[in-house]
């Protein structure tokens, strides 16, 4: 259920025991194949097909659709909030829902520059409310194993605008794939122990923005691998892991 779509009265009536999901994504550049809003899309649209199957057993906030992308600033169309702005938002919103009478939260996200922050909110938000459960999801994360299987790219294939983003909005939202500008596998790495992708984790961080990671085309993996069979593959790993562990939720604290 969509708790913007329900009357006062509606959400007065709901069993306060509902998992709440807030879902983190951003607007930022794709490079010239997606739009600004892909990851707004990818998780609106995954939590859609969430919705679809145990929509009554949970209650979907609207988005926060602009949040940390600041490592994107140098292409036009990215949009940015602070940490720090991102990280009292939040909180002020779950405090709300806790104000509601809610205490088992999911946060749902779909943009890697969210996962230093989420983290962040998580702890202070559990420390602040130790009689609430809050959890962190993120939609490649939840499927991590699943996804090695499913990639046909090699280390640095699966990063922004690449395989996996890039098939999930042929599959989602076709209209929205420029296919006629998809660009070579674009990866600039460093020293080796900091490559890294979003299934591979790297031995030691290393910043660098977008611009220079993508060499400067905004694109940051090998979208030529992207199909919409791809995506709805990817999609029905996402969703079937996610309402498998809602449902470990909904059973209660584990023993």
């Amino acid at each position: 259920m969509k708790w913007a779509e329900l009357t006062a009265e509606q959400l007065a009536a709901m069993d306060r025991a509902t998992p709440v999901i807030l879902s983190l994504g951003a607007v930022e550049q794709h490079g010239p194949i997606l739009p600004v809003e892909t990851d707004n899309l990818i998780g609106r649209m995954l939590l859609d097909a969430v919705d679809e199957r145990i929509g009554e057993r949970i209650l979907i906030l609207p988005q926060i659709s602009v949040c940390c992308s600041g490592h994107h600033m140098d292409f036009a169309g990215s949009l940015s909030v602070r940490h720090e702005t991102l990280l009292e938002y939040i909180s002020d919103i779950i405090e709300s829902v806790i104000q509601n009478g809610y205490k088992t939260i999911i946060f749902f996200n779909s943009h890697g520059g969210n996962l230093a922050i989420g983290q962040v909110v998580l702890e202070k938000l559990g420390e602040r409310h130790p009689d609430c459960r809050l959890f962190f999801f993120t939609w490649w994360n939840v499927v991590h194993e699943e996804l090695r299987e499913v990639q046909e790219s090699g280390l640095g294939g699966v990063g922004h605008a690449c395989e996996f983003e890039t098939s999930l909005i042929a599959h989602f939202a076709p209209e929205y794939v420029d296919g006629k500008k998809m660009p070579k596998t674009q990866v600039v790495q460093t020293y080796d122990w900091a490559a890294t992708d979003l299934l591979n984790a790297p031995h030691g961080t290393f910043y660098r923005n977008m611009m220079y990671l993508s060499g400067g085309t905004g694109v940051l993996g090998s979208p030529e691998y992207a199909s919409a069979d791809k995506g709805r593959r990817i999609a029905d790993l996402v969703v079937g892991k996610l309402v498998a562990m809602i449902g470990d939720i909904l059973e209660g604290t584990p023993s």
